[in-house]
């Protein structure tokens, strides 16, 4: 459940990151009004949010979920909490128009199918726990600000690489995302991406395959899993203030996911019998910034 916990919770964490960036309006939806008023000093934006989500990577059940989510800045270092997964700017931004270069650690707490309790389907409980797994990387990525729609859209490329270190595999992960994000007005802003995720085989092997063992267990049948691209991702993300301004206050935000499992991840009995490739996850929630 964890790989959809953090998809739906980087929508969640999208949408914050839109606030962080969006810019002043010296009038409310006027777009040639627009000037930037980030002096790069600290700030943070929490935010809690109820996701609809798959009860495991692959599955066909769902069921609602809390997912957490914060953004913030701290002696020009930004951070993101997106759900499970945490991750470090070390390359202080370059504020206003421009381009930004970012790169740092990366660390996610993976608990897919750590517990049954939350499992709808009896084949999948049987086929039995997974442990938790730390997963520890780093990322690199380039931005753009000021690109199509006014001087403060933003468009972003970035690419990470974690790896489990201890629990249910040892395998790489690796992430290419692109994202687009543009403000409305001080009250509104929405964002776009698209991602994808290619896991080596321990992983695969972790989670999709079968053993005779497990397949005895289970009833499904035997299926040896190897790595590859495992998934690509389509999502988009909004907020909107809910106290008149969105660089303070109180905003309400959410987002629309929809995944595509692949190749040996979408053909193993774990998604193609017992679940489905196509995954669809929805959040809603509210956050406040100081």
């Amino acid at each position: 459940m964890v790989t959809t916990f953090r998809t739906a919770s980087a929508a969640l964490a999208l949408s914050l990151c839109a606030l962080a960036t969006a810019p002043a309006l010296a009038q409310d939806g006027d777009p040639a009004a627009i000037r930037n008023t980030d002096d790069g000093g600290d700030f943070a934006m929490v935010g809690l949010g109820a996701a609809i989500l798959p009860d495991y990577e692959g599955s066909d059940d769902y069921s609602v979920s809390p997912i957490p989510a914060a953004i913030g800045r701290v002696s020009g270092f930004n951070f993101m909490l997106a759900g499970n997964r945490l991750s470090v700017d070390l390359i202080p931004d370059n504020f206003g128009p421009g381009i930004d270069f970012q790169a740092g650690p990366v660390a996610a707490l993976n608990l897919n199918r750590a517990s049954t309790k939350g499992i709808d389907d009896d084949r999948i409980k049987a086929l039995g726990k997974r442990k938790a797994a730390i997963e520890l990387g780093g990322y690199l990525g380039i931005a753009k600000t000021g690109v199509i729609t006014s001087e403060f859209d933003r468009v972003s490329f970035s690419a990470s690489y974690r790896k489990g270190v201890t629990g249910a595999h040892s395998a790489g992960i690796f992430t290419p995302t692109v994202s687009y994000l543009t403000p409305l007005s001080t009250k509104s802003i929405v964002s776009v991406f698209v991602s994808a995720e290619r896991a080596e085989r321990g992983y695969a092997r972790s989670y999709f395959g079968i053993n005779p063992q497990q397949s005895e267990d289970s009833g499904l049948p035997v299926f040896n899993a190897r790595g590859g691209w495992k998934n690509w991702t389509l999502g988009g993300a909004g907020a909107v203030s809910l106290t008149g301004d969105l660089r303070n206050g109180l905003q309400a935000f959410g987002g629309v996911v929809y995944r595509r499992m692949l190749n040996d991840f979408a053909q193993s009995p774990v998604t193609r019998i017992a679940g489905d490739r196509d995954q669809w996850l929805g959040s809603v929630g509210l956050a406040y910034s100081f």
